[in-house]
């Protein structure tokens, strides 16, 4: 189509095949706990992904209806984790289990604005990569691109995760 613009965005998958390859975060910040939610409500996981990723070009589930979030949280594969420091939200990530390829997918991950800059996105990185292998699993893995926090890939390959395949993908930002 005449006029319209792409860009091309890279995407970076990455992966860490056991937990013993793990480099933990050396986070020195204190009052920080990371619980299991155990009964979500897509008005808490709406408010956790919009607020961590207005900055970051999140935006496919901004559509999506209160039905389509309690179907997505509803399924057995879905684990929804909390951060708190002080007992105050700081952030959140979504584990997704995979049976038939015995994997863990961190399918969101990040913290609020006011806690960058403190190695909390490095001490919740490392949470979601030991929780993940307390379950049967050969891999826990993500996928980055340069729409999301711009350190998001150096805290992956901090942790010690491996980039195992790379891609572009083509959009017109308008579309965002």
């Amino acid at each position: 189509v005449t006029g319209v613009q792409t860009c091309a965005l890279p995407i970076y998958y990455l992966h860490l095949l056991s937990k013993n390859n793990l480099i933990k975060s050396n986070c020195i910040e204190n009052n920080l706990e990371v619980f299991l939610e155990k009964n979500p409500t897509p008005s808490l996981c709406k408010f956790l992904y919009k607020e961590v990723g207005k900055n970051f070009f999140w935006r496919d589930r901004l559509r999506w209806s209160d039905q389509k979030w309690l179907d997505y949280i509803s399924n057995n594969f879905f684990r929804f984790y909390i951060l708190k420091h002080k007992n105050n939200l700081a952030g959140y990530y979504e584990l997704l289990y995979d049976e038939n390829t015995n994997s863990a997918e961190i399918a969101y991950f990040g913290i609020f604005e006011e806690y960058y800059g403190k190695g909390i996105g490095g001490y919740l990185l490392t949470d979601a990569i030991l929780t993940s292998f307390m379950q049967p699993i050969n891999k826990v893995w993500v996928h980055t691109c340069t729409l999301d926090h711009p350190n998001a890939l150096k805290n992956y390959l901090a942790r010690g995760m491996t980039v195992f395949k790379t891609e572009k993908i083509f959009f017109n930002p308008e579309d965002l």
